[in-house]
């Protein structure tokens, strides 16, 4: 498997691997219209363009994909998607840290999470996040809020 910087014409099947792994999360806090299920192909296609998107691919078919944008000093972390038939084989876990690595001036990144999300908490607590705050967006969904500090 092979993580290398996303191209533009990647967009439309970034989507694709995106929707499909975020379903489950859309089930988990029953919301539908969440917004990695909303997002387009052209939003994607601006962020290859404007930030750094990593993918995965495996025999040419990308399977992950992450995106990071330095604000400064902080990497926001963002749309760290697996195709659901490879999840669970670390894959993840190497798209992080293939962003932490791709991102040398990053003193720290910033990303969260919804509260009911157990197996994202549990990897990024495992590539060195804490929690740092937590904010109440409906009676379903409170974000987690996670800084790895370099």
């Amino acid at each position: 498997m092979a993580i290398e910087r996303a191209e533009p014409e990647d967009a439309g099947e970034i989507l694709t691997v995106q929707r499909a792994a975020y379903v489950s999360e859309a089930q988990l806090y029953g919301d539908p219209f969440i917004p990695p299920l909303v997002e387009s192909a052209d939003q994607i296609r601006r962020a290859v363009e404007t930030a750094t998107v990593l993918v995965a691919r495996d025999a040419g078919r990308i399977v992950g994909a992450i995106r990071g944008r330095l604000s400064g000093t902080t990497c926001m972390v963002g749309r760290l998607v697996v195709a659901p038939d490879v999840q669970r084989r670390g894959l993840g876990g190497t798209l992080l840290a293939a962003l932490h690595d791709e991102i040398v001036s990053a003193q720290a990144f910033d990303l969260f999470t919804g509260h009911l999300s157990e197996g994202n908490l549990r990897l990024y607590r495992g590539h060195g996040y804490r929690e740092t705050r937590r904010e109440r967006m409906s009676d379903h969904l409170t974000l987690v809020h996670m800084r790895r500090q370099l």
